[in-house]
């Protein structure tokens, strides 16, 4: 069990992508009987966007401020100062992913944009560290660097979908 834990806890971007998408299924189903696309395109945006962004930016947020050493070491960095302040962005993205449960195309296209070039200048930085520094920390090459590269390309995919099947949101 222990380990268990120290698994989802230390791959939080990966655990809570998949909390996010069982409260998407559990929403489906709920509503099986009268399912249209943007109402299947919806519900996983929005738990996508509450779990995989806000829960987990905040847990990202608590561990780089709280627990800066602990972090530095899972990615194979030095505690710095710095962390305080990758710490105070991710509360940020962490607020505007748990704001846009609500159906609100500006917001999530503002957590979509500021979190994709966060994630992938990290992505870039990570390897940028494997490449130049041999560093295979499990927060610097395991599903970190995955997750960095993969969920702009899963928001992006989202926000275009939600956009197709309802127009008139940005009016």
């Amino acid at each position: 069990m222990e380990n268990f834990l120290h698994y989802i806890l230390s791959n939080f971007t990966l655990t809570f992508f998949v909390i996010g998408l069982i409260f998407s299924f559990f929403s489906i189903y709920k509503h099986r009987k009268r399912l249209t696309k943007a109402f299947v395109i919806e519900a996983i945006f929005k738990y996508y966007c509450f779990w995989a962004h806000g829960v987990s930016w905040v847990y990202n947020a608590i561990m780089h401020t709280l627990f800066h050493s602990m972090a530095a070491e899972f990615i194979g960095w030095d505690d710095s100062p710095f962390q305080l302040e990758v710490g105070y962005a991710s509360l940020g993205f962490g607020l505007m992913g748990l704001l846009s449960i609500k159906k609100n195309f500006g917001l999530r296209l503002g957590l979509v944009i500021s979190t994709s070039a966060f994630l992938w200048g990290a992505a870039g930085g990570h390897i940028y560290e494997i490449i130049e520094k041999n560093n295979y920390a499990p927060g610097n090459a395991g599903i970190m660097l995955w997750t960095d590269i993969l969920m702009p390309v899963v928001s992006i995919l989202l926000l275009y979908l939600s956009y197709k099947t309802d127009p008139k949101q940005l009016s």
